[in-house]
């Protein structure tokens, strides 16, 4: 049966992120009857930045290598065991300060190896063949014509590391101007962020189940 990962990674517990990538994962199970779901909060559970250990580690044959690099490399060994196991990835990433989340980087870290999750000569990525849908919330709007256009370093970065990985299926459903109900110089623009909310919900769903 199908295995769904599904990563959170906003600090808001009541995130537009977490909420669009919960009903995704909600119509996917609904869509595959017996399938499993590895679900993993990056906030909750914060992989480590990578240090030396984690490199070392992983050029260094396992019955060589010190406790430290054992205790690094085996927090590496579970994320990517995850991904592997996996045959449909979602990630939940809201945008901040214009990129992504410090966790969501760390996890990136932790589960490129070289010449196992990533080819660097052409062969097979962890995310080979597999669907990835990736679920964005942003404070403002940053498509063609708007004020932020070209500001965004979310979304062109998980493209070139997921393609990176493997992924030829990459669906990105973004939630924009999510400030507009909390910040009064926004407060026209309510109308138009309710409609991305709508759009990316529908968006998940049908995602989800195809």
């Amino acid at each position: 049966m199908p295995t769904l990962l599904h990563i959170d990674s906003s600090v808001s517990p009541t995130s537009a992120s977490r909420a669009v990538a919960g009903q995704f994962t909600t119509a996917w199970t609904e869509s595959h009857p017996g399938g499993t779901v590895i679900y993993r909060d990056l906030v909750a559970n914060p992989p480590a930045h990578l240090g030396w250990e984690a490199v070392s580690a992983s050029v260094t044959p396992a019955d060589t290598r010190s406790p430290e690099q054992a205790a690094a490399w085996a927090e590496r060994e579970e994320l990517i065991a995850e991904l592997e196991a996996a045959d449909a990835l979602l990630l939940s990433v809201p945008m901040y300060n214009w990129s992504i989340t410090s966790t969501v980087k760390a996890w990136i870290d932790a589960v490129i190896v070289v010449d196992r999750t990533v080819s660097l000569t052409g062969g097979s990525g962890a995310l080979s063949g597999k669907p990835v849908t990736i679920v964005t919330a942003r404070g403002g709007a940053y498509g063609p014509g708007t004020p932020q256009e070209g500001n965004d370093y979310q979304e062109p970065y998980l493209r070139h590391v997921l393609a990176a990985l493997g992924a030829t299926d990459i669906n990105f459903i973004n939630v924009e101007l999510t400030l507009a109900s909390v910040t009064p110089a926004m407060a026209d623009l309510i109308p138009l962020a309710e409609q991305s909310r709508a759009v990316a919900e529908k968006a998940v769903a049908a995602r989800a189940a195809a």
